[in-house]
């Protein structure tokens, strides 16, 4: 017996065996329970997402023979030959093979005559879009005036091309991509029913490479059965697809935390040696961070517990501000990876870049660097906003000397707790959601261990477990015992590390703003040229030029 396969196989039959696609599948059902049926539908969409499918059971719907209903029984004749691809009064026109406009004028010659066999005559024109001009043309006017017994169904991957006329007249249903769980539990299902076995890991991967279609997740999968040879397992899943190994791309990400550039080679190495892809393992490091960012804010957890346990241990590894750099950097390596020597190299280097580079914080900025004030070419942003984020090699780490921020100086001027406070605060170097939480809170007691802590209401979102765990690890590594740490939400808890620095700030900007209205040259400027300093342009910086040097 001639062997089918399964794409064609366990083609859905009706809308009940349809995956995905519910937006479609309501709007058709409900109009042919209501009988409002419109002559012309379009359906659009990548491929393998079910287009044609959904115009065959349409028109089964249309041609049963227990009537024009949402459920057709598939076992009528009219039913089965539509099943079969031999049901006379179903057109179906493969528009790529069939552009030029005789082959649809001849096509339209007999819309006039009633259907041979069935209630509607169905005119199915796949990838409509080939059509010609004048092939357009000529459908134009029986699209818009069909006759009562005829049907159009038009599906195409490309709706852009079809002129406004012919979309105009059509009921237009666009097909989303199948979300890869749909695909994975239709594929499990395909394989019970045909008495096979296959690890759901497995399954994943072929919904994976599969984009969201199930047509190609189907061919997959005979591929998959065959290369197994009866069974779907990882192993032999991601030998076929050429994917690399699952813990490629966390060990990667293992040596990348602990600086160790010898072992990330060492990976990369054996990656070569598998003729991996550099370019897919590229997105696998961008999908890889993207969850373990997930994970850290959110706390999502991942498809499978293994995966779940590797990421919540990336993620406690990782610190949030260095998975937002790594991404970024991957970004623009995968950008860049053509214009590179070799796929290899260019890797290699988007890796080198990871470890080079690490999120600068106030602690890089030195204490004893005196403000100068400087007029900024162009308006810059009003002193309250928020300063980007900048970024400093760890090959030029900061003097001991200068490891205090703004915020300790402004602390230990204002004395008491509070400045103690501060400056442990600033102690701690922590960084992300954790420093966050560490600069908006307030000491209440400090002893034996335990730390009272208060934090305003609206700064609540900031009190996370694990942003609490990381404030209390470090608490401990400076302590040099355990602490316990606990948190108390109040209407308001006075002067903060955050607020200490927002004041430092203030004063800095205020400084160099006087220091710009004050000075000789700026004022020599103002009055020869007519000159005037753009409002918001005037910054601290640590770089510019005293201005009131000669």
């Amino acid at each position: 017996m001639t062997y089918q396969a399964l794409a064609r196989k366990w083609r859905p039959h009706n809308f009940d065996e349809l995956v995905g696609q519910a937006h479609v599948r309501r709007a058709l059902v409900n109009a042919l329970r209501e009988q409002r049926i419109h002559p012309a539908y379009l359906f659009t969409g990548t491929r393998g997402v079910g287009k044609t499918t959904l115009a065959r059971i349409l028109a089964k719907c249309l041609n049963c023979e227990t009537g024009v209903t949402p459920e057709p029984c598939g076992e009528c004749t009219a039913c089965r030959e539509i099943d079969e691809g031999r049901f006379i009064d179903l057109i179906e026109v493969d528009a790529a093979s069939r552009t030029k406009v005789e082959d649809t004028r001849e096509l339209l010659e007999n819309v006039q005559y009633a259907p041979t066999r069935g209630r509607y005559k169905v005119y199915l024109i796949d990838e409509v879009h080939m059509l010609s001009g004048h092939s357009f043309n000529a459908l134009l006017k029986t699209l818009e005036e069909p006759p009562p017994h005829v049907q159009f169904l038009l599906a195409t991957t490309d709706p852009q091309k079809l002129p406004a006329t012919i979309l105009s007249r059509c009921v237009q249903f666009g097909l989303k991509r199948i979300p890869e769980t749909a695909i994975a539990e239709q594929l499990a299902s395909v394989l019970e029913r045909e008495g096979l076995g296959g690890e759901p890991a497995a399954l994943r991967e072929l919904a994976r490479a599969a984009d969201g279609s199930l047509r190609d997740a189907l061919s997959l999968l005979d591929q998959a059965v065959a290369y197994g040879g009866g069974s779907v397992n990882e192993a032999d899943v991601r030998d076929m697809l050429g994917t690399i190994s699952r813990d490629a791309v966390p060990r990667l990400l293992r040596a990348l935390a602990a600086g160790e550039a010898a072992a990330m080679l060492d990976v990369v190495d054996e990656l070569a040696g598998q003729a991996a892809d550099f370019a897919a393992v590229l997105a696998e490091l961008l999908s890889a961070l993207h969850r373990i960012a997930v994970y850290q804010i959110a706390g999502v957890a991942a498809a499978d517990e293994q995966a779940e346990a590797a990421w919540s241990e990336l993620a406690a590894t990782l610190g949030a501000e260095d998975v937002q750099l790594y991404y970024q950097i991957a970004l623009i390596g995968r950008r860049d990876l053509p214009l590179a020597a070799d796929p290899r190299s260019g890797f290699e280097m988007v890796l080198l870049r990871m470890l080079a580079f690490r999120p600068a914080t106030a602690e890089t900025v030195p204490a004893d660097a005196s403000p100068r004030a400087a007029v900024s070419p162009r308006p810059q942003a009003p002193a309250t906003a928020e300063p980007r984020a900048v970024y400093a090699p760890v090959s030029a780490p900061a003097p001991a000397a200068a490891a205090d921020p703004p915020a300790r100086a402004s602390a230990e001027a204002a004395g008491g707790a509070a400045g103690q406070w501060a400056a442990r605060v600033a102690a701690l170097g922590l960084r992300g959601l954790a420093g966050q939480l560490a600069s908006h809170t307030s000491l209440m007691s400090a002893e034996a261990g335990h730390y009272r802590l208060a934090i305003e209401r609206s700064s609540e979102h900031l009190c996370t477990e694990m942003a609490r765990q990381r404030l209390i690890e470090a608490l401990s590594e400076v302590d040099g015992r355990p602490v316990r740490v606990d948190i108390q939400v109040a209407d308001s808890v006075g002067e903060t590390p955050a607020v200490q620095a927002e004041r430092a700030a203030a004063s800095l900007q205020s400084e160099a703003e006087h220091s710009i209205e004050t000075d000789e040259w700026i004022q020599g400027i103002r009055a020869q040229l007519g000159a005037k300093v753009v409002p918001g342009s005037v910054r601290p910086r640590t770089d510019a030029p005293d201005l009131n040097e000669t």
